[in-house]
């Protein structure tokens, strides 16, 4: 198979509305560094970056091209170690999101019917953002050829539901409560909300008990500091009952500076210098949002494994197995420590009577509630200058911090994205130099 290189290509706005006067030298080196900064996108790659039974699973491929060698996480969870007990066969993963890339190339076949709550003519298999595409092959990327990126749980299924629209928002938790009943409804024995807000939300907090009380594992990220007004865990994380997943840098052993990270914190996983796959091609990403899903892709691996096994039993496997990281026990910081796939599908690990994360009673809300939850993903790509400045907003608010354009595609659309970058940057310098020159 061809290799599938990934090549970077960065991109800064100036603040929305602001207005100024350059001097003309000044706009002259502007143009001069667009002209630079056009060729350097087409021009430069980016650097690659129970009881234990018996094997039931034959190991997946941890080498191929560029992207695969890239996916430094498979190595530090010990991946391939899981994939001899269990590769997700079996499990359906609902990753609630801005819709899954059905046609990316690591995604053929691994994607059911779903929903789109955004557009009534979608089932979800359309991205408009890229977000949902990189959680879900993160899930569940194929593994039945040496190049993209191959998944946690190569043999699960993804089940897309929409919620996020084209500026990776969603405006009234409603729509989440939504997704997640229809989800648990359809099928999904894991669910994936890289997603959340500082508010709180009752539709929302109805619809995770509804998965609870259906035997469905729930994984929601704590969220990134950039996207956020405060340090408080994001909701629906906090939820009792819910993994909620903060992020760590590459070596595994700290937080990541950008997480957030508190009381409700349960577990921990890779968050930063990832490749992911976007409709196109591929980007690099960092953020909780790329962390939860790697342990959603450990609950379907366990899932998987043991049929039968009750969701609080597997949710207590994850917590027993986890790594630990900084204090002895859970801590505020690191949860219970890192996820471990393969500790988890090995371990000898007592019973539970039910989900030990879900230590609140049932909030009792049959229906939904009509208070606006808006709410964001939280996600964010690697290269500089594109973090999202956040804006005023409801108690119950968020937004994407992944937009549109903000990537690092496959090498031959990068080159055309540069050359219309360069353009365009080149007649904005001319036009600021023929102001300038213009008397006043």
């Amino acid at each position: 198979m061809a290799m599938r290189p990934v090549s970077v290509a960065t991109a800064t706005a100036p603040p929305a509305g602001a207005r100024c006067r350059v001097p003309a030298g000044i706009a002259r080196r502007r143009l001069g560094a667009a002209v630079l900064a056009g060729l350097f996108a087409v021009g430069v790659p980016a650097t690659p970056a129970g009881a234990a039974l018996p094997p039931v699973a034959e190991p997946g491929p941890l080498v191929g091209d560029s992207v695969r060698e890239e996916q430094w996480h498979l190595r530090t969870l010990d991946v391939a170690g899981a994939w001899a007990y269990a590769n997700g066969a079996g499990v359906t993963v609902a990753v609630i999101d801005s819709g899954v890339d059905a046609a990316h190339p690591d995604l053929q076949g691994q994607v059911q019917p779903g929903l789109d709550l955004v557009d009534p003519l979608g089932d979800g298999d359309t991205d408009l953002v890229g977000h949902g595409t990189t959680v879900s092959a993160i899930i569940a990327g194929r593994g039945d050829d040496n190049a993209g990126v191959i998944g946690i749980a190569p043999k699960a299924k993804i089940l897309p539901v929409r919620v996020l629209d084209q500026e990776n928002r969603y405006h009234d938790a409603i729509i989440v409560a939504k997704g997640v009943r229809w989800a648990v409804d359809h099928g999904a024995r894991v669910i994936n909300l890289s997603l959340g807000g500082n508010g709180t939300s009752a539709a929302l907090a109805a619809a995770l008990d509804y998965a609870f009380a259906k035997d469905v594992v729930v994984v929601a990220c704590t969220g990134n500091l950039s996207a956020s007004s405060d340090t408080e865990v994001w909701y629906p994380a906090r939820e009792p009952g819910v993994l909620a997943v903060a992020g760590m840098e590459r070596d595994g052993d700290v937080l990541w500076s950008g997480s957030i990270s508190g009381n409700e914190t349960v577990v921990t996983a890779p968050a930063t210098q990832l490749v992911g796959a976007r409709p196109g091609g591929y980007w690099k990403v960092q953020g909780t949002s790329f962390a939860a899903p790697m342990v959603s892709g450990t609950a379907a691996l366990i899932r998987s494994r043991w049929p039968t096994m009750p969701a609080g039993e597997v949710i207590n496997r994850i917590i027993e197995t986890a790594q630990d990281r900084g204090p002895a026990g859970r801590d505020p910081t690191y949860g219970f420590g890192l996820v471990n796939p393969y500790g988890a599908l090995t371990a000898e690990v007592s019973g539970v009577a039910g989900n030990p994360l879900d230590t609140s009673p049932s909030p009792g809300v049959a229906g939904f509630g009509s208070a606006p939850v808006p709410g964001q993903a939280q996600s964010a790509p690697e290269a500089a200058g594109t973090r999202l400045v956040p804006q005023a907003m409801g108690p119950e608010a968020g937004r994407g911090a992944a937009p549109p354009g903000s990537v690092e595609p496959v090498a031959h659309r990068s080159r055309w994205l540069a050359l219309t970058l360069l353009a365009v940057s080149a007649f904005a310098a001319l036009l600021t130099v023929h102001r300038i020159a213009a008397p006043t």
